[in-house]
């Protein structure tokens, strides 16, 4: 058993541009794009906001894709944001963690590791910052979590000889799966899981600007600084507005001038 602090972020895929069906439709409308990155991402964006003023050719007036984005964002265009979608998987985090990002809905997608399927014997466990600071408070919740973490293996063991007892024709997966389902429900909030996230730009923007602030919960809140961090080396013209800040209090907070695009 593992005590883990900090999350993890890996970008696993991103957005793509599919160059020839692009000049296709510069060909045929008769213009032409001209611009300066070869990000798929940002390309899409810059895509997207051109084609609702047809802004190509001799029209196109920005060259610079960052400063078409940067116009964008300042105009407040973040329906345009939505067309590229990113993909994570984030890992040492916990229960807690994703009961609280399940609730961001539009322009998100999520799948996470079954407890009802992945044996969680060898499972860790995460400790928030503030119980982690504290020895005595500390020596406290590693106490709950092995105790908690003890009962569901016991549980396990004695599920599955009972299943086993009891219905002996059944498949295997499905024995394991009974027996792990109901073992889980001694497990605490601090469980670490994984989860597979997809979301687009606008979702990750608003995302980082009320998870990151700091008055969030702080396990989510780590999350959001590790997002933008990543998401500001992916798609700088997009995420390069923000910044992290360390307020008085000494709580970090990501803040930007262009609220809710």
């Amino acid at each position: 058993m593992r005590v883990i602090t900090e999350p993890q972020v890996y970008v696993v895929g991103r957005s793509q541009v599919d160059a020839a069906a692009v000049q296709q439709f510069l060909d045929d409308e008769e213009t032409t794009w001209v611009t300066d990155t070869d990000a798929g991402t940002e390309l899409l964006s810059e895509l997207a906001g051109r084609l609702c003023y047809m802004s190509f050719g001799e029209r196109q007036g920005r060259k610079s894709n960052r400063d078409y984005l940067a116009n964008i964002i300042n105009l407040e265009h973040g329906s345009v944001l939505e067309h590229v979608v990113w993909n994570f998987i984030v890992t040492g985090v916990s229960r807690s963690f994703t009961h609280e990002l399940i609730r961001h809905r539009a322009g998100w997608a999520y799948s996470q590791l079954s407890q009802r399927y992945v044996d969680e014997s060898s499972a860790d466990f995460v400790e928030p910052d503030i119980i982690a600071s504290d020895p005595e408070l500390h020596e406290i919740w590693l106490h709950s979590v092995r105790t908690a973490h003890e009962a569901y293996r016991s549980l396990s063991e004695g599920l599955a000889a009972k299943i086993e007892r009891e219905h002996p024709d059944w498949k295997a997966r499905d024995k394991r799966k009974k027996a792990r389902e109901a073992a889980r429900s001694v497990l605490p909030n601090a469980t670490e899981t994984k989860i597979f996230v997809s979301a687009n730009a606008r979702a990750l923007r608003h995302f980082i600007e009320y998870r990151g602030a700091a008055d969030a919960e702080p396990e989510i809140r780590k999350v959001a600084h590790a997002l933008l961090e990543v998401m500001q080396v992916e798609a700088p013209g997009v995420f390069g507005d923000y910044e992290v800040v360390q307020l008085p209090t000494g709580v970090s907070e990501a803040q930007t001038a262009h609220k809710k695009v």
